[in-house]
């Protein structure tokens, strides 16, 4: 099955730039920017969704009050054109673009932020709580006109801009018959094509594993448009078909998920290839949670240590990144500046990890696996199909050094949605699966990675069964600092925490790597994952072909 994917998906992208070519005003696919990923989106309603890519199409198909600039990763204005805060840094109101339109001609306003943030903020502890932490500590948000919004917030908070960066907009005509009684239709919006849309894009087609269509939104009232006419993603089953698909011209450009392997290749080919320090990680997943109903010792911590002492992650780097990562340590990337370069990842030390496990009496048995209460120290490792490539090379290198250390683990593949179940388990109880192992590629600002490990967060983007409520008060805390000074202080305590409870195993933090064709310029390279990214519209909207 997995060859016939492959070829699938191959023979799909060569499709792909007619059906572009018909999305596009001019009919030329000259102005079409065919973009090709390894990596999915799992769902178009963003109360469901966990994917990078999907957060991608909302960056580019609803508007945000602010997004960075990919130069210096400052905020700047984006449907918010200014702000001010009041004395007590409670109130913050917000001057909002005039005369904007949704794609379908209905007025975008003022209003249809007030009505996003209210909606997340009345289903919060219920279907909307995945975009909760976004509006942590407000207590309104209120349009008093088309182009005036005030959001209050119960005590000041440190982050308002980077918080709202991350807060799609939504057409309140659509999403308002849905935000009724519980709210159950919320999560169940599939949220079909075209999307109703106020960004710079509008998505026009999409078939769930294979490819996403996107021209240009007619009705965009920002003041740079886009020089391309539309854009698609075409993804694919394995790393080696995209690849194959960028070397052969079928696609322009190929993200963020570049396997290092293909760099050396890439160049020779005459592709362009740029790196840099990315914001994001790859994690070994512990079940933390006390009510897991097997394999207790992977709830005693000096179990979870001896793990880490058994994961070599220079040979991670070596091997499966050629270079293109640094070992990790915590839960917070260097390259978002909110680091503690204080915690180091433990050394690989099979001999450290052994006389751990022998010291609480989990002898090894005839085969080399340790016992422990009575059962053999084999797992099950849930890995979702998305970090295929450079994810199984890790994986090996962590199954080899654990084997050394008397403890099998089995990979057991699956796709996104797949894994997430499987993760969360019935009722969202964390109760059925042992290990994980998956990556983040979060925000530049540290709230969201740091809310993911909350007790809030169960059912939601926590994917460990974490709940600490020391780590909980602060979470809260460092939400509320008076100053960066302050903040960075308790984010410091927050990583040190999660680093000795162990939930996550950071393994390494990876690098942007990304390809395109020389035919193509104007790509913004930058620890925000890449050109093509959640966090800013810069490159859709200056990315042009060479004359």
């Amino acid at each position: 099955m997995k060859v016939i994917r492959a070829l699938a998906a191959a023979a799909a992208v060569a499709v792909t730039a007619g059906l572009l070519t018909a999305c596009s005003s001019s009919g030329s696919s000259d102005t079409v920017l065919r973009i090709g990923a390894s990596a999915t989106i799992d769902s178009l309603n963003p109360f469901v969704s966990s994917s990078d890519y999907s957060s991608v199409v909302y960056e580019y198909v609803y508007p945000h009050l602010t997004e960075y600039d990919t130069k210096d990763l400052s905020l700047v204005p984006s449907f918010a054109s200014s702000w001010k805060t009041s004395e007590d840094g409670k109130t913050w109101t917000f001057d909002t673009v005039t005369g904007a339109k949704w794609s379908d001609g209905k007025p975008l306003t003022a209003e249809d932020a007030a009505f996003t943030m209210s909606m997340i903020l009345k289903y919060k502890e219920g279907p909307t709580g995945q975009l909760a932490g976004f509006v942590s500590h407000m207590s309104s948000a209120v349009a008093s006109d088309d182009h005036t919004l005030t959001v209050t917030y119960d005590q000041p908070v440190a982050n308002v801009l980077a918080q709202l960066q991350q807060l799609p907009i939504l057409p309140e005509h659509v999403w308002k018959p849905l935000a009724t009684g519980a709210g159950k239709e919320i999560t169940s919006f599939q949220n079909g094509t075209p999307m109703v849309s106020g960004g710079p894009f509008e998505l026009t087609q999409y078939k769930k594993d294979q490819l996403a269509l996107f021209q240009t939104n007619p009705n965009w009232w920002g003041k740079t448009k886009p020089t391309i006419t539309g854009f698609g993603l075409q993804f694919f089953a394995n790393d080696d078909a995209m690849v194959t698909a960028l070397k052969t011209g079928q696609v322009d450009m190929i993200g963020e998920s570049t396997p290092a392997t293909a760099v050396a290749s890439l160049k020779k080919a005459g592709l362009e290839v740029g790196t840099a320090p990315s914001v994001g990680f790859y994690d070994f997943i512990i079940n933390t949670n006390p009510k897991k109903k097997s394999h207790p010792e992977l709830l005693d911590p000096k179990v979870r240590e001896a793990f880490e002492y058994a994961m070599d992650r220079q040979s991670m780097v070596k091997t499966a990144w050629l270079g293109l990562a640094t070992p990790g340590s915590t839960i917070v990337s260097p390259a978002s500046g909110w680091h503690d370069d204080s915690i180091q990842g433990l050394p690989f030390d099979i001999a450290k990890a052994n006389a751990i496990l022998d010291s609480l009496g989990y002898a090894k048995g005839s085969d080399g696996i340790r016992v422990a209460d009575g059962h053999p120290m084999a797992y099950d490792v849930i890995f979702p199909t998305e970090i295929n490539g450079a994810g199984d090379r890790m994986f090996q290198i962590i199954q080899n050094g654990l084997k050394q250390a008397g403890v099998k683990l089995t990979m057991r593949k699956m796709d996104t949605d797949a894994a997430t179940t499987a993760i969360n388990g019935p009722d969202n109880k964390y109760d059925q699966f042992d290990l994980a192992m998956w990556d983040w590629i979060p925000p530049v600002d540290p709230d969201f990675q740091l809310s993911v490990l909350t007790c809030a967060q169960w059912g939601n983007n926590n994917d460990s069964g974490y709940c600490n409520p020391a780590y909980d008060a602060l979470y809260a805390q460092q939400a509320v600092a008076p100053n960066r000074e302050a903040r960075q202080a308790i984010i410091d305590q927050m990583q040190k925490l999660a680093f000795d409870d162990r939930p996550y195993i950071a393994l390494v933090n990876q690098y942007v790597v990304e390809a395109h064709s020389p035919k193509w310029t104007g790509f913004e390279l930058s620890p925000l994952v890449g050109s093509v990214n959640n966090l800013s519209t810069q490159t859709l909207l200056g990315v042009h072909r060479v004359k």
